[in-house]
């Protein structure tokens, strides 16, 4: 038997597939088993790579599935907005008459009675007095803009309906043309 010394030291580990070299505490595999483990690694990455592949192939079908329902919505309800007279979605912004009227600092429309040039004059001044060249608020800007198209919106609306109804009251009285006038 040969003399047996720490950094020589060798001894089986995990019923011999595996030798431990004691001079530094590293496990080693054995030399036959290097292929075995080269081909299991081989099949193991084939396996992670295609269950990537497919993860990703499923998250983006997902992302594209939910981003094609949220497109639908959106025009299903800019259609529906236009149809009742609410002409561009982005030009409401969900702001209230009563929310317009207290950022221009003008009074409660009475149905639709509200001075045009008075909104006018009040949304030129605090237009003027945000502008972020001056030091103030581009927010602050917006929201007055939104302010005075929802005033508008809402006066000519009443206007409209002022005017169909006096037309009903009056009875259909059709409006000519220079063309059919010249006919006629």
């Amino acid at each position: 038997m040969l003399p047996q010394s720490r950094e020589t030291e060798m001894s089986l580990h995990l019923s011999g597939w595996r030798r431990r070299s004691n001079f530094l505490n590293i496990e080693h595999p054995i030399p036959s088993l290097l292929p075995r483990l080269a081909r299991l690694h081989h099949c193991s990455a084939h396996r992670i790579i295609t269950q990537v592949v497919f993860s990703g192939a499923r998250i983006i079908g997902r992302a594209v599935s939910e981003s094609y329902r949220q497109a639908a919505a959106s025009q299903k309800f800019a259609a529906a907005n236009q149809k009742n007279g609410g002409g561009s979605s982005f030009a409401s912004s969900n702001i209230t008459m009563e929310e317009a009227c207290k950022i221009l600092n003008v009074g409660p429309s009475k149905m639709g009675q509200i001075d045009l040039e008075f909104v006018s004059e009040r949304f030129k001044r605090l237009f003027d007095l945000n502008d972020p060249k001056k030091g103030g608020s581009f927010y602050l800007q917006s929201k007055i803009l939104r302010a005075r198209e929802r005033i508008e919106r809402e006066v000519q609306g009443y206007q409209r309906m002022a005017e169909r109804e006096a037309e009903l009251k009056e009875g259909f009285q059709p409006k000519w043309t220079k063309d059919s006038k010249k006919d006629a």
